[in-house]
């Protein structure tokens, strides 16, 4: 169902019409690794609620639509990669967009039946009908800033039933995160055939922490659990984790898991970087009699919540310069669960265990370089 209140932004904004869509996928880095979304394909009513330092995000949904997912979020991802390209052609555009929905989804790699067209129009649904508030990028005055993800949409359609268009409005705050290119980074476009809720959520952890530094980045299980919003136990989320890590599944990142003192820390690294074992290069990590790391009797999987799962979405390049984030826990390392300065065993991708003493990981930055 479309939505057109009386009073709309569309009379005092200009339309951004899409000409094309051919865009790199680009990603807002505010979205990249904070909890806005459930990672469930059951629809999920529970609010999020997160806080690290001064930075707050709450996330509130309705029983009728249910809180916006990480599959509705590529929407988002589409809308910024629009907008990215468009400035880099010296067009003008506008938190309007105009565009065809098979634009839309065939870019995010989706069907273009009937059945799309229906989920789309319910991911706008969920889009428009979650709530955030976030003191990210607050002013200097004003410490929370709360919004939808799409203010309004609507479906343009001839006398037929014919769908010709669609149209919707972006919040300021999302736009604003657009349009300041250090708040942008380019994201592989093999993103949208992950089809896991925690995978999709992952990659743009380590899109955005690890980017394309060689030590890579690491986090405590826990602390990842608590970053991701997830409903699921504890236990099935590292379980999960763990499956991940044997699956291999984010494309241009390897997964490791680190044991320090009982305690599992993921280690993100660039599939192109060499793995370092006591300051040695090595072709693997996988050392004989290593015990296996996916022996858990929880739960089957971190994307299930209360309810059974419902599929909401079809299981169907420039380079932007990867900063520094000043958000980052990276300054409070050793409390806060990110990159901590370790000497672990190692489980890689084939069960193996390898003592390492990693000093490059005190001096890493979030992101990494080009």
């Amino acid at each position: 169902m479309s939505r057109h209140p009386l009073s709309s932004e569309r009379t005092t904004l200009d339309p951004f019409v899409v000409a094309t869509g051919d865009a790199s996928p680009r990603d807002q880095r505010d979205l990249m690794e904070r909890p806005f979304f459930s990672l469930a394909k059951a629809r999920r009513t529970a609010p999020i609620r997160y806080a690290a330092g001064d930075v707050q995000v709450e996330v509130f949904a309705v029983p009728e639509h249910g809180m916006a997912t990480i599959w509705d979020a590529d929407v988002l991802i589409w809308a910024a990669s629009q907008i990215v390209e468009a400035q880099n052609h010296g067009l003008t555009t506008s938190r309007f967009l105009r565009f065809t929905p098979y634009q839309l989804l065939t870019a995010t790699k989706r069907g273009t039946g009937i059945r799309a067209y229906d989920l789309l129009k319910r991911a706008l649904d969920r889009l428009q009908s979650t709530s955030i508030r976030t003191t990210i990028r607050h002013g200097e005055h004003w410490r929370r800033h709360q919004f939808s993800w799409i203010n309004e949409w609507e479906v343009l359609t001839r006398r037929d039933g014919q769908v010709e268009g669609m149209e919707f409005v972006l919040p300021d705050w999302f736009y604003r995160g657009v349009i300041d290119r250090t708040l942008v980074l380019a994201i592989d476009p093999a993103y949208f055939r992950l089809t896991g809720g925690l995978e999709r959520w992952l990659y743009r952890v380590a899109r955005k922490h690890a980017g394309h530094q060689p030590q890579g980045w690491r986090f405590d299980f826990a602390h990842l659990h608590e970053k991701s919003g997830s409903l699921a136990r504890a236990s099935d989320f590292a379980l999960h984790l763990r499956r991940l890590i044997l699956r291999q599944p984010l494309p241009g990142y390897q997964l490791f898991c680190e044991v320090e003192n009982r305690r599992e820390l993921l280690h993100i690294r660039p599939a192109n970087a060499p793995a370092r074992a006591c300051g040695k290069d090595v072709k693997g990590i996988c050392t004989p009699h290593a015990p296996a790391i996916c022996t858990s009797h929880a739960g089957d999987s971190v994307l299930r919540t209360q309810r059974s799962q419902l599929s909401l979405w079809p299981d169907d390049e420039n380079q932007a310069r990867n900063l520094s984030n000043s958000t980052s826990n990276f300054y409070r390392a050793a409390q806060s669960g990110e990159n901590p300065p370790i000497r672990a065993e190692i489980r890689g991708p084939a069960g193996g265990e390898q003592s390492v003493a990693d000093p490059a990981s005190s001096t890493a930055r979030p992101g990494g370089g080009q």
